[in-house]
């Protein structure tokens, strides 16, 4: 069966203004590369050259970052294991935590190191202490980029320092940062710390959002070489809302600034999550053939939102397809349908929908009342 229906959103309509999709369907930046997504969806808001394969400097320490916090997670690291700093890693050039070499450093200290202070020295210490050698790192972090799907990266080295090799696409760089912040929660924390001090020496955080203290933003990483130009992964939360953004190739620190909440402000302005269904509540009622009960409940596990522009709301429209009636018995979780979900300027989204509740076979005599009835008169 193919159902569809409209969401009813009449009476957002009654608020928009003429003029304002115009202004949001015009809007650039001066970053060489940029992309908005929002968080929870996953869709695109915004995009420049997004895949385009770019020196990311040390935004690609999020995957150092992401293979230590996966370590964590399994057990097999600690936040207060000591890993010794090699003559390699003391000598690494660039930003530095200015950990001593022949000592032995908490791997709570490094992350810091490596998220607050972007030390390259403490990403080096990591990544000998998690695979031998940083060549062999890199090895580690490429296997995870094809894991992940991270089509326009390749790695040769766990801080970012220049490389023809070592690149990454800003769409990339944020499908990275929305792994993070979904799956390490715990450790999130860590990129919205503003200073640390290690060996006597007080370095600030570089995420100049972060330091503006522009309204929600808690992480995550800048970036700079001659090469690559300034870059930064932001991410900010408002209203139960999160955008991630990256921009890249930017010509100083104060036009990154710029750039980056410019972009971050025109995502919460310029859009809005619609929650069409809550987890668990039902989208539609499906026939039951042969069963206990007549009908059961369609439902999505998750939440069902969609993100739209104030200029594709209007056109937004929710498909239900499911095969009609459901033959007993149905067990609860068993997937029967799907909502697509479609609007103007975006791709279609696809829902499963799942059984809210078991339905058992109904008994003989029910069998032959259901039969008798659908070739009397076809499903209810």
């Amino acid at each position: 069966m193919f159902a569809i229906f409209r969401v009813p959103l009449f009476l957002l309509l009654l608020s928009v203004l003429p003029g304002a999709a115009a202004a949001a369907a015009v809007f650039d930046t001066a970053a060489k590369a940029a992309i908005l997504i929002d968080y929870r969806t996953g869709q695109v808001l915004f995009e420049k050259n997004a895949d385009e394969p770019r020196p990311p400097a040390s935004m690609s320490k999020l995957m150092t970052a992401y293979l230590v916090f996966e370590r964590l997670r399994e057990g097999s690291l600690s936040l207060e294991d000591e890993l010794p700093v090699s003559e390699k890693a003391w000598r690494t050039g660039g930003s530095r935590t200015f950990v001593q070499v022949g000592t032995r450093v908490k791997v709570a200290d490094l992350l810091r190191g490596m998220i607050v202070q972007s030390g390259n020295d403490a990403s080096v210490v990591l990544a000998e202490a998690l695979a031998g050698s940083e060549r062999a790192f890199a090895e580690l972090m490429n296997a995870k980029a094809a894991e992940l799907g991270l089509t326009n990266s390749h790695f040769v080295n766990a801080t970012g320092l220049p490389d023809p090799e070592h690149y990454m696409s800003v769409r990339d760089l944020a499908i990275l940062a929305r792994r993070i912040i979904r799956e390490f929660p715990e450790y999130f924390a860590f990129y919205s710390q503003r200073e640390f001090t290690y060996n006597n020496i007080r370095q600030f955080n570089r995420n100049p959002l972060l330091r503006k203290k522009v309204p929600g933003v808690d992480g995550m990483k800048t970036g700079y070489t001659k090469e690559a130009g300034f870059g930064l992964v932001a991410t900010a939360e408002r209203e139960g809302r999160r955008l991630i953004l990256v921009v890249a190739g930017l010509e100083s620190a104060r036009e990154r600034a710029i750039e980056a909440e410019r972009l971050l402000e025109f995502g919460f302005r310029e859009f809005r999550e619609y929650r069409l269904f809550e987890p668990g509540a039902p989208v539609v009622e499906a026939d039951v053939w042969l069963g206990e009960a007549d009908k059961v409940p369609l439902v999505s596990r998750e939440l069902v939102a969609v993100t739209l522009s104030r200029q594709a709301r209007d056109g937004l429209e929710v498909r239900v397809r499911y095969d009609n009636p459901v033959p007993a018995p149905v067990s609860e979780g068993q997937v029967l349908g799907e909502l697509v979900i479609t609007a103007p300027d975006i791709e279609p989204i696809t829902v499963p929908l799942v059984a809210g509740r078991d339905v058992a076979k109904a008994g003989m005599l029910g069998r032959i009342m259901g039969a008798l009835t659908y070739l009397v008169g076809g499903a209810s």
